[in-house]
């Protein structure tokens, strides 16, 4: 009778080394893959923002087709032009509940409340009016309005008033762009040019409460506040377009007037930063319903993602397109296509593409023929 032999068996483990070199190998790769992804993401929500962005801009020119004028901004209580878009898009479910023969909010211009037949609608968010960069909330909870709380469904995309230069700022008055307060804009009226015209543009919507900062701090970049640059400016209309100024504005006061204000120098003065908790009218893109400059409309003043910030002045303000994308932000012509500004384009060229009638420098038209 025979006796097997059992052979034992020695299983090999990792040793420690081992173990930590692959979860260096691990690390580095996930390391290198990690911004590709990102970049990858950022890229895809770039691409919807664009979309958006060009689905508002044929909305405009259809209502243009439609009316034969394009839409004016309404003076305060009002509905934004973005909510008149509305039927012109697919958003008929939204458009169709909304009735525009009746004031969109009351109360004072610096104090205004929905329309309570509107509580419910403007608390809605379109997924079209937002950009998928901007982290804000697509909702806002607006708290220290008398009547609140109340809800609003943001808006990344603002309409030019135009360059903001001289008292184009003024909407009150005609201005060098497609809109201002009771306008009837037509396409002709694009003297120089449809394809380099900008009409509307993105823009970083506002977040959290109001803060006081130091004079010359600012929120963290890109700011998702606005300053108010109110102080020492007569908000009463005057008999001719623009604000007088003194103060820190005396720097950029011309003829009595706010023009062309050196901006870099002029917000350092000012402390008092708004956010989405403020009042409609007043947080930039607060809401898609209700008009006003700070909250629906944009100009060209400041070249794409300015670290001068969006400066209001009561009714009004000097603004510049901006996002959350890395290389600048997004603007629609009047051509219907969309365009990446870059954060590095000049405030001249800027403020030219802007206007519809600047008879735009050789700049400007070289850049819009790229």
């Amino acid at each position: 009778m025979s006796v097997s032999t059992v052979v034992p068996r020695h299983w090999r483990a990792f040793t420690l080394v081992e173990l930590l070199v692959v979860i260096a190998i691990i690390g580095a790769l996930v390391g290198l893959l990690l911004p590709a992804v990102q970049a990858a993401r950022e890229s895809a929500r770039c691409s919807t923002c664009s979309s958006n962005l060009r689905q508002q801009i044929l909305a405009m020119l259809n209502y243009e087709s439609t009316r034969r004028t394009l839409p004016p901004t309404d003076l305060p209580g009002g509905f934004s032009i973005q909510a008149r878009l509305l039927p012109f898009m697919e958003e008929a479910n939204i458009a169709s509940q909304l009735n525009f023969k009746l004031p969109a909010t009351t109360g004072a211009w610096n104090a205004q409340v929905p329309n309570a037949a509107c509580v419910g609608l403007f608390a809605t968010p379109i997924p079209v009016m937002l950009c998928p960069s901007d982290p804000a909330p697509a909702v806002q909870v607006v708290t220290v309005v008398a009547g609140g709380p109340f809800t609003y469904g943001g808006l990344s995309y603002m309409v030019s008033t135009g360059s903001g230069t001289g008292t184009t700022y003024d909407q009150r008055w005609p201005t060098d762009g497609i809109v201002f307060e009771g306008s009837k804009v037509r396409l002709a009226a694009v003297l120089d040019g449809l394809s380099k015209s900008v009409f509307m543009s993105e823009t970083v919507r506002s977040a959290e409460n109001d803060v006081v900062l130091a004079a010359g701090a600012t929120p963290k970049f890109p700011y998702q506040k606005t300053l108010n640059g109110s102080t020492g400016v007569t908000s009463t209309k005057q008999t001719t377009p623009g604000y007088p100024g003194s103060g820190a504005w005396s720097a950029g006061v011309s003829g009595r007037m706010i023009q062309n204000p050196p901006l870099e120098t002029i917000w350092r003065s000012f402390t008092s930063w708004r956010g989405a908790n403020t009042n409609t009218t007043r947080g930039r893109g607060t809401s898609w319903a209700m008009t006003g400059a700070s909250n629906t409309l944009t100009n060209g003043y400041t070249p794409p993602n300015s670290r001068v910030p969006d400066l209001i002045i009561h009714a009004t303000g000097f603004f510049g397109p901006r996002s959350y994308h890395p290389s600048g932000a997004q603007v629609a012509f009047g051509d219907g296509s969309v365009r990446m500004l870059s954060e590095s384009l000049d405030a001249t060229v800027c403020r030219s593409l802007h206007s519809i009638n600047a008879g735009d420098s050789t700049s400007a038209q070289e850049w819009a023929q790229e």
